[in-house]
């Protein structure tokens, strides 16, 4: 296989850059991040709106101008579950509990209330204000490196 360069390329690199969301409303979905205490990039425009996160960047960006974009037509209605969730992983229970405490203040619904899981964690879920499911979890075998990344033996 070969890159668009002509190199020689035997893999796809194991990264996610960015995570697009389609949104209904793009200032809602951007004040409600930005009530989450995330950092809005200065790369922001009135066509897509797009925020750090620690080893990567969120974007929000119109649900039919994202459909568009990828050469589907646009959606003709949200299912109940698109198949898909997002996760924060956390350093401790606590850490879930106050930071689900935080994307309430800010607008989320509570899908799932943070329990004990069977696997020996620690987990909640929320949606956002277009039903992006997003989990809060304490995983404690999945320690943080000294950079905050996950480090997944």
């Amino acid at each position: 296989m070969t890159d668009l360069h002509g190199a020689s390329q035997t893999s796809l690199p194991a990264r996610i850059s960015i995570v697009t969301l389609g949104v209904t409303d793009l200032a809602r979905s951007s004040e409600f991040y930005a009530a989450l205490g995330w950092q809005r990039s200065a790369a922001s425009s009135p066509e897509i709106v797009w925020f750090r996160t620690a080893d990567s960047a969120l974007g929000l960006f119109p649900t039919d101008e994202l459909a568009a974009d990828a050469g589907l037509p646009p959606g003709a209605g949200e299912p109940a579950f698109r198949g898909v969730t997002l996760a924060i992983n956390l350093e401790s229970p606590e850490a879930v509990d106050a930071a689900l405490a935080v994307a309430v203040r800010a607008g989320a619904e509570i899908v799932k209330p943070p329990a004990a899981t069977d696997w020996g964690g620690y987990s909640g879920y929320f949606e956002d204000p277009d039903g992006h499911l997003w989990e809060l979890a304490h995983n404690p075998f999945f320690p943080f490196t000294a950079e905050g990344q996950l480090d997944l033996p």
